[in-house]
């Protein structure tokens, strides 16, 4: 499958360069893509070409692709890149919009969808929608885990390849497939002495100080008041019957449907059906 070539975008928001890509006529209906765990805009690169009618704009999130890492002192929780999504959409001049995350990204389009839902018209959520409750009784155990994890990692470097081949190579076996993943592992690559390392900020891979609780979770979810597309990959992440049940328990105007495919199906031979689907949605 070729991917159409996007546009590259940046933004300097809070202190912080964000980069991003975009597809389609700027004067056309935006939708805002935010991308997985580990991943960048590229995520977006089958997808997005399909949703002709939108101005598909992707941002690769602080500490990803090309966007600036965050300081030293700063944290990588879900709710930390909020300020610099809603810098980027006052950039881009929409007031309203829709909203589409994958996996991590949905969780944190959750989160920015029930903070400003006034300006979501639309929100579209692949494999994630809220990150599974943690009890508040394990506060401090959390809190610990997050101070050895970031110590850990702020003493890391990321691994060096000798060549981008050798970086795609080491996915093989991981979602997406190789073919596919080349077009997230490029765009999170950097040349540096002895071949190529990631631009990936290692400290995403620690614990975050601080998880959602049952009550804050339903309190997300509760606040989602338009209309919500969860599609959710058959041999995905979000597959769990507990995850669409408590979705449909409290948001109010839901639509849930599975998808062939793994946690990236959004990239795979099903992401036609998955864009008729969205844009479908979309107009509804």
């Amino acid at each position: 499958m070729t991917a159409a070539a996007p546009r590259e975008l940046d933004w300097e928001v809070n202190g912080l360069r964000l980069a991003g890509l975009a597809w389609g006529e700027p004067g056309a209906p935006g939708l805002l893509a935010i991308h997985g765990w580990l991943d960048n805009a590229a995520s977006f690169s089958i997808l997005a070409p399909l949703l002709t009618q939108y101005h598909v704009v992707a941002v690769d999130l602080t500490g990803h692709g090309r966007s600036s890492h965050r300081s030293r002192d700063a944290s990588y929780q879900i709710w930390d890149d909020l300020p610099e999504l809603l810098g980027v959409l006052d950039a881009l001049g929409w007031e309203r919009f829709s909203l589409m995350g994958h996996s991590r990204g949905a969780i944190i389009s959750s989160l920015l969808a029930s903070v400003v839902p006034e300006r979501v018209e639309h929100l579209v959520l692949l494999d994630g929608v809220a990150p599974p409750p943690v009890g508040e009784e394990q506060f401090p155990r959390q809190l610990r885990k997050f101070l050895d994890e970031k110590r850990h990692w702020q003493q890391r470097r990321n691994r060096v390849y000798t060549s981008a081949e050798a970086a795609v190579e080491s996915r093989t076996g991981t979602s997406p497939p190789a073919a596919l993943a080349r077009l997230l592992v490029e765009r999170n690559l950097r040349p540096c002495e002895g071949g190529y390392t990631w631009t990936t900020d290692l400290r995403l891979r620690g614990a975050s100080a601080v998880k959602m609780s049952e009550g804050h979770i339903r309190a997300v979810l509760g606040a989602l008041t338009m209309p919500t597309l969860l599609l959710l990959a058959r041999q995905g992440f979000g597959a769990r019957p507990e995850v669409a049940a408590r979705a449909l328990q409290f948001i109010s105007r839901l639509e849930v449907e599975e998808v062939t495919g793994g946690h990236h199906f959004h990239m795979e031979p099903a992401a036609a059906i998955v864009a008729q689907r969205i844009s479908a949605f979309l107009q509804e």
